[in-house]
């Protein structure tokens, strides 16, 4: 289905359609609370700190403190939902107590609706599938606040750092800024177990969870060197896990001489014997572009190693000097005709951290900021919170002409949300359209 609803897109993508998508995971969440004690509802709680990311505030405890006065509360009334909130200390308390699970269904929702509603093309890679970059990153530490779930890094001089890391996956495309996130998956230690969460036991549950969420899950998976190992590639490869049939995944994986070096030794004999296709082309900028590669070579020495493509890139400068050189191996096809798109599609792995990572950290979203810590639920309820903000944007970005033209009124992101903040504290709302309409109207008049 196309957009032929109009510049405001799809109404299942418009603001008061998404934040219901979310308000309806917040009632699954399991309220272990006595009823009849209950004063404030956890979907005012979840929704209210939701407000506080999508509005870019920086301070959970400024932001209660500023919808305590009634225009801006009746202003979160009307744009957000929210009734009644709780102080800072009870909010924290109530969301912590509380298993976030079920807000991971959202973004699954949110996609299909993106794919449904055809929003999803642009960032079409090959036939209908998309690049998903997978990355680990880090958005809590501390040698002083911990909980049960907090990866733990000792140091030789005794000092302790805890620390909430996250596997993030993202759909990209190497010509858009757009990026649109999917769940997290949270690398944390369990109850009970002794072991150290990794990066790479993450990467292997949301693979799992890809599959249960998306029967034919539509996505090339795109990832540095860690993962393009024998275990991890078989994963993505098999079709049948525990007798149950599997939708095989695409992928282009980083892949280092260090860490492949039967693989590296057997591409050096098949250039030694000119055995490798190749491709050459120069640029405006006189930058020799160099594309080597063969399919259908063992990863490594082992009998039952995978069979692979591999692929490697190089920019030669025009005064001869080298540039950047990277190398991949694939499931994809690969020819003259495919090499240089998929030497795009590799590079993009970029991409989650500079219109990811970075906007998250450093545009407005202050990833890195402990709005709180708790000792179950809290950090990692707040994160999926702020990357549904972000999640919301991307969307708005892609779909709202309405949102487009206000955000295309300030230079800078921070400039756009600072006024948006701003016209909380002097006008009264009933929803976000009126704020967009707000933002996108003329200076008031002057008072004579």
């Amino acid at each position: 289905m196309g957009r032929e609803e109009g510049s405001r897109g799809p109404p299942q993508l418009q603001f008061p359609a998404l934040l219901g998508c979310i308000a309806e995971h917040i009632d699954l969440i399991d309220d272990t609370r006595q009823q009849a004690k209950v004063r404030f509802l956890l979907r005012d709680c979840y929704l209210s700190s939701f407000a506080m990311f999508y509005l870019q505030d920086p301070s959970l405890l400024e932001f209660q403190r500023r919808f305590e006065d009634e225009l801006q509360s009746n202003n979160l009334r009307g744009v957000f939902g929210v009734h009644h909130i709780p102080v800072d200390s009870q909010l924290r308390d109530l969301i912590d107590r509380h298993s976030h699970q079920p807000l991971i269904g959202v973004y699954s929702q949110i996609f299909q609706r993106l794919a449904d509603h055809g929003v999803l093309h642009p960032l079409r890679f090959l036939h209908d599938e998309y690049l998903l970059t997978l990355d680990g990153s880090q958005y809590f530490g501390s040698s002083r606040l911990e909980c049960p779930r907090c990866l733990l890094k000792e140091h030789r001089d005794g000092r302790k750092e805890y620390s909430h890391q996250i596997l993030q996956a993202t759909v990209v495309h190497p010509d858009l800024h757009q990026v649109i996130p999917l769940a997290p998956e949270f690398i944390g230690n369990e109850d009970g177990k002794v072991k150290q969460d990794c990066e790479i036991n993450a990467a292997k549950r949301l693979i799992a969870r890809l599959r249960f969420d998306y029967p034919r899950p539509p996505f090339i998976i795109v990832a540095d060197g860690l993962y393009s190992k024998q275990p991890f590639i078989e994963l993505l490869l098999d079709k049948e896990i525990k007798g149950k049939e599997q939708h095989p995944l695409h992928f282009i994986l980083v892949a280092k001489p260090d860490d492949h070096k039967d693989l590296f030794s057997n591409i050096q004999g098949l250039r030694r014997g000119k055995l490798l296709e190749h491709k050459e082309r120069v640029d405006e900028k006189g930058r020799r572009h160099l594309y080597e590669w063969v399919t259908e070579v063992p990863l490594n020495a082992s009998a039952k190693s995978p069979i692979v493509n591999f692929l490697e890139y190089r920019i030669i400068h025009k005064d001869g000097s080298p540039g950047y050189h990277n190398s991949w191996v694939t499931d994809l096809s690969l020819s003259a005709d495919t090499v240089e798109w998929i030497t795009r599609g590799g590079r993009t792995r970029w991409k989650i951290e500079n219109e990811s990572f970075n906007t998250l950290k450093n545009q407005g979203y202050h990833l890195e900021h402990n709005f709180g810590h708790g000792s179950h639920y809290l950090s990692e309820a707040l994160f999926l919170l702020n990357l549904l903000a972000f999640f919301f944007h991307q969307i708005f970005e892609l779909t709202d002409e309405l949102y487009q033209k206000a955000r295309a009124r300030f230079s800078a992101r921070r400039e756009y949300w600072n006024a948006i903040r701003a016209s909380f504290r002097l006008f009264l709302f009933v929803s976000w359209d009126e704020v967009l309409q707000r933002i996108n109207s003329p200076p008031l008049p002057a008072f004579s």
